[in-house]
Order: structure tokens, then sequence, then C-alpha cells
């Protein structure tokens, strides 16, 4: 019994301790191929692909070597892994683990959130945990009502509102009063709850950045710095992930304390009523899951390249539970997050996708029988008069995303805003007050966004008016289109403060309802025009009187055109409004709408939401799609104040502890020295590699706290280390072997020469995802090419062209 204790404990630690053992076990085999050994990699720093790469394949020919009924079953074991990641219901359950996981953490959160959103207007007098549309489930037809909106016409008798609970029997204005402090108090306080557990998730930063601010790019280096602080929780993540994916290392971002409070806060936000959506922090929450599940197995817990393959799939499957989208999950992973995305990935993410959204079918959260999120029916078909409409839609779309874009920064570097984030715990509830004081005087504004969607989604019928969203007078028309442009205003100044604050917040929805509600009052003015000039030659092919236009359809058009023209996804916005709607009819128009506001933002703003969020945040990505039109010659970009490591030096411990110091100063805590022999490039060494070696040599040790490794035997300060094999089995200097890094070096380093087009360069570091590039003239070193400051590089002549 005890032992069986033990190992329960022993496993326990092993799935909460990440790091665990060497990174790179099987040193001799990897020795051969002269790629050298590494360590676990430094945080915020870039991983190697090509040695990874390397790595997965010498452990392959390793497996495939075993012969006999053996090495099938071992070869087979280890071809299940990577499909029993995608979902974890237990040690000997096979291919069913991200996925579940997922959709029950999104079952979980629409079932609370929506809860705390009606716990605003009032509370279930049958059950108090019950939201509105539990409680009032069998009462004159609440089922359908009820997820449009909180309150309408029928009363539902055990749904109690806050004024009726203090007997309130005086005028009106007493009821409403009451019912306006419950609403704003209520909202602050939700909203502000998720800012605590969301600042808990904060780590600090190492300091170190793009180059040293002494060199010709100072202005855009991020150099040695008091410890800024990162809130994990905070934000949607998918620029993060963006990050994370294209092969940087950010520790704690998706471990399992970020994975808890993201959920809880999340689920706190979104019931608090502001304008966010829980969309992209899903995607988030995926990729803490699937990242926690690769601690299973050492193939992908000690591989960072085929780590990144599971993250991917990870994605899909947030996409797939947040939208009811599993086909659009993998499509948006493919096009938006995925920095590699081989075709076995696609297979993984298509199958984590389905367990994700048939988990969410199982759980049945929002009590309709049906996976989608909006399901809407339309009676007919579009018109070819339609397509102007679905044009002007393209067209405000994309201009709503640039204009979004510039708010948003132009909101960020005000002074007001600065102030504000000082304390951002306060900074959320002054957020939930506002969005709260602008959003109770109209009824569409204070909807939930979600059912606020999919009720301009969705066409009047004879039983429901979809909250007095129906019109059939002109005097409604302009009664309701003025609240319509209201809520645009409103849901445009709300989204520019929330979005920016430290909460979790996705902005797919805060985005479709802008689109919707715009999209929403062109069909109904189409619908107003039709009604009073029916002569009109472009009406002549319709004789069907109002049913000619539907503004449930412009809704949903506007909603993806809006989407696409902040976020610039195409074809996964497409395939996502299709499963999310289930309207496979207008699938070309939103083809259309979506191109249009694609090519109308790009010119109006020449970067996407989450590219701005990037350069915002200070990550260092590498966009791989990204065509640059200047980027100069091999000869400007690289640097030549590196310093070197000569074999042929004494490279004492204390002169080596010193260079990795000075290193670090500069600015490149995952830089490396260059290894020349009579000016000849020999190899590299990273300084995370040299730093463990001097770690593991006898006469040196760690002194903490620093990060930097110190000697505190002096004795050894002077005690020689070697970079090319030295002596043979009898040599008579003990520290020569002990003290031989050349296990560390990566004897075959990518090198291009000193004239070499700029454009190889380029490929070389966007396809093969390359850390460093040495430079050489006639086999010589001259100088080195660091991705961080290639980043800096191409980000001052993107200043320059602007």
């Amino acid at each position: 019994m005890q032992q069986t204790n033990l190992r329960s404990r022993r496993a326990a630690k092993r799935w909460l301790r990440r790091r665990s053992g060497a990174y790179d076990e099987d040193n001799h085999d990897l020795m051969r191929e002269n790629n050298g050994i590494r360590v676990w990699y430094a945080d915020y720093t870039t991983i190697d692909w090509i040695h990874d790469f390397v790595k997965e394949r010498v452990r392959l020919r390793k497996l495939r070597a075993i012969k006999g009924a053996r090495g099938t079953a071992i070869n087979g074991l280890d071809a299940m892994q990577g499909w029993i990641l995608m979902v974890v219901i237990g040690k000997l359950m096979a291919a069913l683990a991200t996925g579940v996981i997922c959709g029950c953490i999104a079952a979980g959160m629409d079932i609370s959130s929506r809860w705390l959103f009606d716990l605003k207007f009032g509370y279930c007098s049958t059950n108090i945990l019950w939201s509105r549309v539990f409680c009032c489930w069998g009462s004159n037809g609440e089922k359908d009502r009820a997820q449009h909106s909180v309150e309408h016409k029928e009363k539902c008798p055990d749904w109690t509102p806050w004024p009726e609970s203090f007997s309130l029997t005086g005028p009106a204005s007493n009821y409403n009063l009451v019912a306006w402090c419950a609403y704003l108090f209520i909202s602050a306080s939700v909203a502000e709850t998720p800012g605590m557990p969301a600042l808990s998730a904060d780590l600090p930063r190492p300091a170190g950045g793009f180059c040293h601010a002494s060199g010709p790019f100072g202005p855009l280096c991020r150099v040695a710095s008091p410890r800024p602080i990162k809130y994990f929780a905070a934000g949607s993540g998918i620029p993060e992930v963006k990050t994370i994916l294209s092969g940087f290392v950010i520790r704690g971002f998706l471990g399992i304390q970020t994975l808890w409070v993201k959920v809880v806060s999340l689920t706190l936000a979104v019931a608090s009523g502001l304008s966010l959506g829980r969309q992209g922090p899903l995607v988030h929450i995926a990729c803490c899951v699937g990242n926690i599940a690769c601690r299973l197995f050492n193939k992908y817990n000690k591989n960072e390249g085929k780590r990144r393959e599971i993250l991917s799939a990870s994605a899909a499957a947030g996409v797939a539970v947040a939208f009811g989208a599993p086909i659009g999950g993998v499509l948006f992973s493919l096009e938006e997050v995925s920095y590699y995305f081989p075709s076995k990935t696609m297979w993984r993410s298509f199958f984590c996708a389905l367990m994700a959204a048939a988990t969410l079918k199982l759980i049945n959260p929002w009590q309709t029988g049906k996976m989608v999120l909006f399901q809407v029916t339309y009676e007919r078909d579009w018109h070819a008069y339609d397509l102007i409409g679905f044009a002007l839609l393209g067209l405000c779309g994309g201009l709503y995303g640039g204009v979004f874009i510039r708010l948003f920064s132009a909101w960020n570097q005000s002074r007001l805003h600065c102030l504000m984030a000082r304390k951002p715990v306060r900074e959320v509830a002054l957020v939930a007050l506002v969005t709260a004081l602008l959003t109770w005087p109209n009824r569409f504004a204070r909807m939930e966004i979600a059912g606020m969607v999919g009720t301009l989604f969705s066409e009047c019928t004879p039983e429901d008016d979809l909250s007095g969203l129906c019109v059939r007078t002109t005097r409604e028309y302009y009664r309701v289109g003025a609240l319509l442009v209201l809520t645009l205003c409103i849901k445009m100044v709300t989204t520019v403060i929330t979005v920016g604050a430290k909460i979790p917040a996705g902005v797919f929805v805060p985005h479709m309802a802008f689109g919707a509600t715009l999209g929403r009052l062109l069909g109904m003015t189409m619908q107003h025009i039709h009604r009073s000039y029916p002569q009109l030659p472009i009406f002549s092919s319709c004789s069907i009187g109002d049913a000619c236009f539907m503004p449930g359809v412009y809704a949903m058009v506007g909603a993806a055109a809006t989407v696409t023209g902040v976020t610039r996804m195409t074809v996964s916005m497409a395939v996502i409004m299709f499963e999310l709607t289930g309207a496979l009819t207008y699938v070309l128009p939103v083809m259309i709408a979506v191109m249009i506001a694609k090519w109308t933002a790009d010119a109006v703003h020449h970067a996407s939401f989450f590219e701005v969020m990037i350069e915002r945040n200070g990550h260092p990505y590498l966009d791989n799609k990204k065509d640059y039109s200047r980027i100069g010659s091999t000869a400007e970009v690289m640097e030549r104040g590196f310093e070197v490591i000569d074999v042929d030096d004494n490279n004492t411990v204390a002169e080596l502890t010193d260079k990795l110091k000075r290193l670090l100063e500069n600015g490149y805590p995952d830089g490396g020295f260059p290894i020349v022999e009579a000016d000849m490039l020999v190899g590299y060494i990273a300084s995370t590699e040299l730093e463990h070696a001097l770690g593991e040599s006898p006469v040196c040790t760690r002194a903490p706290p620093t990060s930097v490794l110190m000697c505190v035997t002096h004795k050894g300060d002077n005690v020689r280390c070697y970079f090319k094999r030295m002596g043979g089995a009898g040599s008579s200097h003990i520290h020569e072997k002990l003290n031989d890094f050349t296990a560390y070096m990566d004897r075959a380093p990518l090198a291009v020469a000193q004239y070499a087009s700029m454009e190889l360069v380029m490929e070389l570091f966007a396809k093969l995802g390359v850390r460093y590039l040495c430079v050489v003239r006639h086999g010589r070193y001259v100088g080195m090419i660091h991705k961080k400051r290639l980043l800096a590089y191409l980000r001052q002549l993107e200043e320059e062209e602007r």
C-alpha cells in the first residue's frame, strides 16, 4: 500500500513539475550528429528548431532499430502517444484527452457565466443557483425567449427581480432606481473580482531583449531593466500563443496556475457584462491543457519542437469549443496561430477539435440539443441586389477594423490610461462602472453579449419580436434605428477601453456584436427603403413584400466582416460563421464581405489586432507570412561586436564566466559565442549550454540568487576549458577531460557568406526557425545575425517607411 502511495505521489510530482531530468538524455547518439547537446531552454529565449528536429530523428532511428515483436509493440505505442494526448481521462485511456477537458471547461464556464450575468437583474426563487433560462424553462415559452434577453413582457413567476425582493410597491421611478443600483453594484463587483486572481498569475520577466543599448538600434532595444511584470491571465492570450508557437519560450504562461486563474477570472469577467468575449481566452486555456498533458510523455515534454505540434492541435480545440466549430478551429490554427503545421498536425488538430466539440455536444450547456452557438433559420435565398449591401458591409467592416486598431493604440498611449494602469484592479472596476452606466439606458447594449449577437442574427416571427428589435412601421424604424446607432457607439467605446485592461478579454464576440448591429441596421434600412419605394427598378425581382430583405442575414454578414477587419482572418472566419449559424446558403455572401473587409483593413492599417498586441507587449515574433519591401543587406544587419571563443586561447573558467556576464548585460540572454580557430569558424556554443557546462565542472558551482554562473571555488578560476579534443586516454591533466566542452558545441553551425542575399537570410530565419546565423568570408568568421537583432532591424525599417 505504501509503495502504491509512493508511486502516486511521484506521478503527481512528475505531472506538476515540467522540467525533470536532462533535456537531452541520449547524449552519445546526438554527439555523432555534431549538433551538440542542449539544456532546458531559459525563459523568454528562442528554441532551436533544427536541433529538436535532429533529436527526434535520432530517437526514431533508435526505436526503429528494435526488431521483432518487441520492436513492433514499442513503435506502435510511440506512434499512439500523440493521439493519446488529445484527451486525458486516465492513464490507460487512449486517444481522448485535451478535447474532453476543454469541452468540460467550456461548458462549465458557459453555465456559470450565464448565472452570474442574470444575477445582476434578479434571482430564481425556486433555486438561486439557476439562471433565468433554467428558472423559466417551462413558463410561457421562456425556453426560447430567455436566451435573447433577460427582460420581456411575459412574466416568469419563479424569477424575482431585485426591486420585487425588497417589496417595492411605490412609483415606477423607485422600482427602476433599485434595479439600476443593483445592476451597477453587481457589475462592478463581479468585474473587480476577476482582476485580483488575474493579477495573481503574474511572473517577473527577466531583463534582456533585442540588443544592447550602445548598438545602432539602441532606441528599439530592450536592455537590462527592473523586472517588469507580465500578467499571464490577462488579455486574450492569442498573441502570446502565436509567439510561443513561433519558437519562443515564456515560462509559466501555459502552466497550471495560469490555467485555473484564467478559467475562474474569465467566467467572472464574462458575467460582469463587460464588452469582451471568452473565445480568445479559450484558445489560451486549451493550450494550457495541451502543454500540461505533454508532461505525460518525454517525446513531447523534452522536445520543444514536438510540443508545439500538440499546442497547435490544442488551439484548434479551443476554437471548436468556443464557437462549436471544429473545422473552423483547425483552419484557425493553420491560418492564424501556428508557425509550423505539418500534415500530421492537421490530422491531430482535426481529431482534437472533434473530441472537444463532441464533448460540448454531450454536455449540452445551452440546453438546446444543438452544438452551434447561434442556430438560425432563414426562409429564403439571397438576391442579386443583396450583393450591394454585402459589399458595403465588407467595406464598413474593414474600415472599422483599421479605425478600431488606431483608436486602441491611441487609448493605450494616452495619459489617462497610463494613470489607470498603475492600479490594475481599480482600472477594471472603473471600466465596469463606465460600461454599466453607458449600457443601462439602452436595452440592446445591456443584453448579454452572446445573446445579443444571437438575437441580431435571428429573424422576426409573429410569436417573437426579438425584444422589440422587429420593426413594421416608419416610426418603429426610426426609434429602433436610433437605439442601434447608440449601441454602435457604446460598443466601440467600451470595447476600446476593455480589451487593454488587466482582465481576461477576447475580441471576437465584441466585434461580432458591433458588426451584427451594423448589419442589422443596414438590413432594416434596406427593408424600409423597399417598403417606402417598392417600384424602384432594383426591386423588380422582389414580389414578396417585407420578406425581400432579411436583416438577420445582414447582421451575420456584418459580424464576419468586422471580425475580419480586426483580426484579418479570412478562410477560417468564413467557415466559422457557417458552423456558428448553420446557414450554408449564405457562405458566398460571407466570403465576399470577408475578402472586401480584408483588403480595406489592410489599406487602413498594416497590421492586425494580434500583431499590434505582439508589438505592444514586446514579444520577439518574426512573421513568416509577411513580405518586406525593403530589407537591406546582410552586411547591414550583422553584428561584428560579438565576443568569440578561440580554441587556442586559455579559456579559463574565470574568463568564460566574465564573457557570460557581459553577454547578459548586452541584452542577449539567449545568445552565444562563435568558436574559431585561426579566425576560421569551427563551431558555436549557446550561453545556456556554456553556463551548464561550467556548472557541471567540479571546480565551479552556482552562487545563488543570481542567474549568472559564478565560480565560488577560487582555486579553479584559472583552470582551462577545452573546445576541441585534447590529449588521449593517458593524459596527465585531470581537468582536461572534465572540462572538455566539445559535447555542448554545435560543430556544424549554419553560416552564410558576408555578401549573401538578405532574402536568403530571411528564408533561413522564417522557414527553418534558426536562432542565429554566423557570417563568414572565405570561411573566416566576420560577424553574426541573431534573431532578436534581425527583428529590431526590421522594426526600424518599418518605422522609417511609415
